[in-house]
């Protein structure tokens, strides 16, 4: 139970690490489709989400269940569970290098590839259904995503969007002190765009190019305020734990969790909750399982539970996933990368940012830089403070090669000038003749 409020950043500094125990996790979403017809599967039909995840049992995935219903599957490799309209997630497992982390995506990868030759199931990497309505999705059978559901058209107009139709590739990765947590926080939020931008895939929507090139970023703009953003308080002076938990006590809640099922709280106050007054809950208290659920209730753009995880990026293809935590690890985890990249950026303003955060949906590496010049102007710079922190690491794998290849893509996609959603739509213009449907040969 908690007692009083200084015990809310307990979590905050419980993930305090030594630089030898830091881990990466990576999570990553792909939609799901039937090969015969590209429709969405249903939860229950068969060959459909309910049966993609049981068939992960031969390869040694156990099922995890709410209400009698198995809603994910876990393993030496962490969890696959489910998004809202049955987008497939690994949130992989804490693990101590690039190599480590692209081995298991690939081997994620080509177990979900063989189950998917035997149910005629596909999957897509990309950051939004390119050509599904809402009223065409499925809706999995999880208890949070009701409450989710109901409430987001209160509080914004694309967060059922958000939930049904987005993917993203995240990293979560460790801090070793309070100090070092406001540094990376800092670094990783003022860079955030650029990840934005070198991942942008989300250029259509039902059917057509939508005008943005990243438009799962753009949805978040619209989609609940009070929750989303760019943080302007982490810049400035005294910023920490204490004041992450102020932010997260005025996020409204969504919901608490007892007795194996979801109690509706959306829009209540956790500070109601503290003194005992929760509408949904008249008299209890919180417990630290509370705090933690609401801690994962927020979605800006870099968030902090225990670790700090960077949520900016689209849905993309298996290389595009290792190049994700590479970049994070390269410019987080050497310090003198980390001090190089906060350099390039501790000078900007707070609107600034924020006009930065706003131009990258659609404009990728073409958005104005502060100061002058665009994103893509630094870009290579960012990449080469990334790489010589991943040299730095010296994280090699039995072939003698360090991380810093998982950048390979990224440099490809500066030297090209052209974002994934740029090619994407080079094709759909070109080659595709304007027949969408052939984004399903891009396959992982």
């Amino acid at each position: 139970m908690i007692e009083h409020l200084g015990q809310l950043a307990e979590p905050m500094a419980a993930g305090e690490k030594p630089r030898e125990r830091w881990r990466i996790g990576t999570e990553h979403e792909k939609l799901v489709y039937a090969v015969s017809d590209h429709h969405a599967p249903s939860y229950e039909e068969p060959g459909g989400i309910r049966d993609l995840l049981l068939a992960l049992g031969e390869f040694g995935w156990e099922p995890i269940e709410e209400g009698g219903k198995v809603i994910a599957m876990g393993g030496s490799d962490g969890t696959v569970s489910l998004e809202p309209a049955g987008q497939l997630e690994l949130s992989g497992a804490p693990l101590v290098n690039l190599h480590q982390t692209c081995a298991e995506t690939g081997r994620h990868l080509q177990q979900v590839k063989a189950i998917g030759e035997r149910t005629g199931t596909g999957f897509l990497g990309l950051g939004m259904w390119p050509d599904k309505r809402r009223d065409e999705l499925p809706v999995m059978p999880k208890g949070r995503y009701d409450i989710m559901l109901r409430h987001m058209p209160r509080v914004g107009t694309m967060g059922l969007d958000m939930m049904l139709r987005t993917c993203t590739i995240q990293v979560n990765l460790d801090y070793a002190s309070e100090a070092d947590m406001v540094q990376k926080f800092r670094v990783s939020l003022a860079l955030q765009p650029l990840a934005t931008a070198l991942f942008a895939n989300s250029p259509f929507t039902e059917g057509k190019p939508n005008g943005f090139l990243s438009y799962r970023s753009h949805i978040w703009s619209d989609t609940d305020p009070a929750r989303t953003g760019m943080l302007p308080f982490v810049f400035e002076e005294g910023f920490g734990y204490q004041r992450y938990v102020d932010y997260m006590l005025d996020v409204p809640m969504y919901f608490v969790f007892r007795d194996g099922r979801y109690i509706d709280a959306a829009g209540q106050s956790f500070r109601d909750f503290l003194a005992g007054k929760l509408p949904a809950l008249p008299g209890e208290r919180p417990t630290f399982g509370d705090w933690e659920d609401h801690l994962s209730t927020a979605f800006p753009e870099v968030r902090l539970k225990s670790f700090l995880e960077m949520r900016g990026a689209d849905g993309g293809p298996w290389d595009r996933i290792c190049a994700l935590p590479a970049f994070w690890v390269g410019l987080l985890y050497d310090q003198t990368a980390l001090d190089a990249a906060w350099d390039l950026v501790k000078d900007w303003g707070m609107a600034e940012r924020e006009a930065l955060r706003s131009a990258v949906p659609k404009l990728a590496l073409d958005a104005p830089l502060p100061g002058g010049g665009t994103l893509k102007d630094i870009a290579r710079e960012v990449l080469d403070i990334a790489r010589a922190g991943l040299s730095a690491r010296a994280q090699l794998n039995a072939a003698g090669d360090n991380e810093s290849g998982f950048l390979g893509p990224l440099y490809d996609i500066v030297e090209s000038g052209k974002v994934p959603a740029q090619r994407l739509l080079d094709k759909f213009h070109g080659e595709w003749g304007g027949d969408l449907s052939r984004v399903y040969e891009e396959r992982f």
